[in-house]
C-alpha cells in the first residue's frame, strides 16, 4: 500500500484549538515576538483564523491579523502560488457588493501581503488602487470606487502601507490626484491618511488644502506594526509642509517573509 501525503481536513475540534491559539499569540503586545511561532502553524490552519481576527473586537488582535497575513501568504505564494492567489481574491470578494459582506480588513490585508510579495503586487495593486478612483469613460473604467469611510481609511492606510515597496508602481498608476479629493472628506481619519499618503509619495500641499487643514484637530491612531500612534491632522500637516518624516512611516515592520518584498518590485 503507498502511503499518501494529502492532509486530511481537520476536525472541528481541531479547527476551534487553532483558532484559540490564534488569536491568543495575536493578543501578544510584541508583533516581533509573536510572528515566529504563528508561523510555526501550518498555513492552511492560519488563514481561517486570520480572515475571522480581522473583526475581532481588540484593534490589536485586529491589526496583529493584518500583519500576519503579509508573511503567511508570502511563504503560501513561494510554496503554491495559485493558494496565495485564492486568498487575494477571497480579501477581493469580501469587498464586493454582491458578497453579502463589508470587507472589514480587507484592504488593509491585501496591503500588507502585498508588501511581502513583489509578486502579488505586481498582479493585485492595482485592484487597491482602484478603490479611491471613479470610473472614466467606457475605454478608462477601472474605478471600483467605495463609499463607505471606514473601508476607505482601510485603502488609504493600504496605499501608505505599500509607498515604500511600490512607489514607483503607485506613482505609474497615477495615484496622487485621486488622494486629493479625500484631503476635503467629512471622516477625519480619512482626511489625515489621505495627508499621510500624499507626504509618503512626496506630493506638495496646496495653499488651500494647508489653509483648510493646518488647524484640523481631529485626532486618529495610525498602527505602524510596532505599535500605535496617536496625533492630529495637523500634526501630519505640520510634517507635511516642513517636509518633515512623514507620520508614523510605514516600512519598520517590512521583512517578516525572508524577503520576498522587494523595493519596487512591482
Amino acid at each position: 500500500m503507498t502511503a499518501t501525503t494529502e492532509r486530511r481536513p481537520a476536525s472541528p475540534v481541531r479547527r476551534r484549538q487553532v483558532k484559540k491559539t490564534v488569536l491568543s499569540l495575536l493578543g501578544r503586545p510584541d508583533l516581533a515576538l509573536l510572528l515566529p511561532e504563528l508561523l510555526s502553524l501550518d498555513d492552511r490552519d492560519l488563514i481561517g483564523p486570520l480572515f475571522s481576527a480581522l473583526c475581532h473586537t481588540d484593534p490589536q488582535v485586529r491589526w496583529h491579523a493584518v500583519s500576519a497575513f503579509g508573511p503567511v501568504v508570502c511563504r503560501m505564494a513561494g510554496r503554491d502560488p495559485e493558494s496565495a492567489r485564492i486568498v487575494m481574491r477571497r480579501l477581493l470578494w469580501s469587498l464586493n457588493d454582491e458578497s453579502g459582506g463589508i470587507g472589514w480588513g480587507a484592504p488593509e490585508a491585501m496591503a500588507e501581503i502585498m508588501a511581502h510579495s513583489a509578486a502579488l503586487a505586481g498582479e493585485y495593486i492595482h485592484m487597491l488602487v482602484s478603490y479611491i478612483r471613479e470610473d472614466g469613460p467606457e475605454a478608462f473604467q477601472d474605478g471600483n470606487f467605495i463609499e463607505l469611510p471606514l473601508l476607505q481609511r482601510g485603502v488609504l492606510w493600504g496605499i501608505g502601507r505599500l509607498v515604500p515597496r511600490c512607489r514607483q508602481t503607485l506613482e505609474r498608476l497615477g495615484v496622487a490626484p485621486d488622494l486629493r479629493p479625500f484631503l476635503l472628506s467629512p471622516d477625519g481619519d480619512v482626511r489625515g491618511l489621505a495627508c499621510r499618503c500624499l507626504h509618503l509619495l512626496g506630493e506638495r500641499p496646496t495653499p488651500a488644502e494647508l489653509a483648510k487643514l493646518s488647524q484640523d484637530g481631529h485626532q486618529l491612531v495610525i498602527y505602524t506594526g510596532e505599535g500605535f500612534v496617536s496625533c492630529t491632522v495637523a500634526e501630519i500637516v505640520r510634517r507635511w509642509q516642513a517636509g518633515e518624516e512623514p507620520m508614523a512611516p510605514p516600512g519598520a515592520f517590512s521583512g517578516h517573509c525572508g524577503g520576498c518584498g522587494r523595493e519596487g518590485g512591482t
